[in-house]
C-alpha cells in the first residue's frame, strides 16, 4: 500500500515536472521520490519501474500537446489550421521541454495503458485532418504527415539547442517555413508510378 495521497497520477505529474526542469533522460525514481517527500520504495506501489514512469510521462505529454493543438485548430482549415497546429506544437515544446522530449523519445509503453490514452491517436487524427484540408489522400497523406513532423520537430530541436546563431530571428524563419509548407501542400507533387507502398 502506498503512502496516503500518493497516486499514479501524482507520481506521473511529478516526473513530468522534473523532466521539464532537468531533462527527460535525467529523471530518476530517487529524484521523483524526493520531490514528493517519500522514500523511493513508496513509488513502486504506483509505477512498476523507471521505464513505466517514463512511458506514463510520454502519454501525459502526448495528451497535453494534443489538447493544445485541438483547441488551436478548432474551426480552422487550410493555412490557418496549419499555422495554428504548428504554433501550438512549438509553444508546447518551449513551455514543456522535458515533456516534449518524452513525446519524441523511443519509450516502451505498456500496450494496455497506451490503448487507453487518447493523445497519440487523437494527434494522428488532427494531423490527417489538417492535411485533408489540402485535398491529400494516401499515400501522400502519410508522406505529408512525416514532412510536417520532421519540419516541426527539427526546428524546435535546433532552436532548443541554440542551433540558430544567425542574427535573423528564428520567429521570422518559422513564419517563412510555414509559408513554404503551405505553398508545398497546395501544390503537392503527383505520386510517381509504383509509389503506392
Amino acid at each position: 500500500m502506498g503512502r496516503a495521497g500518493l497516486t499514479v497520477e501524482r507520481v506521473t505529474v511529478a516526473g513530468a515536472e522534473l523532466a521539464d526542469e532537468v531533462g527527460f533522460e535525467q529523471v530518476t525514481m530517487s529524484q521523483v521520490a524526493r520531490r514528493l517527500g517519500v522514500k523511493d520504495a513508496s513509488l513502486y506501489g504506483h509505477v512498476r519501474s523507471l521505464e513505466d514512469l517514463r512511458g506514463r510521462i510520454a502519454l501525459l505529454a502526448a495528451d497535453e500537446k494534443t489538447i493544445l493543438i485541438a483547441e488551436a485548430t478548432a474551426g480552422r482549415a487550410g493555412r490557418d489550421a496549419l499555422v495554428a497546429f504548428a504554433d501550438a506544437w512549438r509553444e508546447y515544446a518551449h513551455r514543456h521541454p522535458g515533456r516534449y522530449a518524452a513525446t519524441q523519445a523511443p519509450v516502451r509503453i505498456d500496450p494496455v495503458l497506451a490503448g487507453q490514452a487518447p493523445g497519440p491517436r487523437r494527434a494522428v487524427e488532427l494531423t490527417y485532418g489538417v492535411l485533408r484540408g489540402y485535398g491529400l489522400a494516401e499515400p501522400d497523406l502519410t508522406d505529408a504527415v512525416r514532412l510536417l513532423r520532421s519540419t516541426f520537430h527539427g526546428f524546435v530541436a535546433l532552436e532548443a539547442a541554440g542551433g540558430f546563431g544567425h542574427e535573423r530571428s528564428p520567429q521570422h524563419s518559422w513564419v517563412r517555413a510555414l509559408d513554404a509548407l503551405h505553398a508545398l501542400l497546395e501544390h503537392w507533387p503527383p505520386s510517381r508510378e509504383g509509389d503506392s507502398a
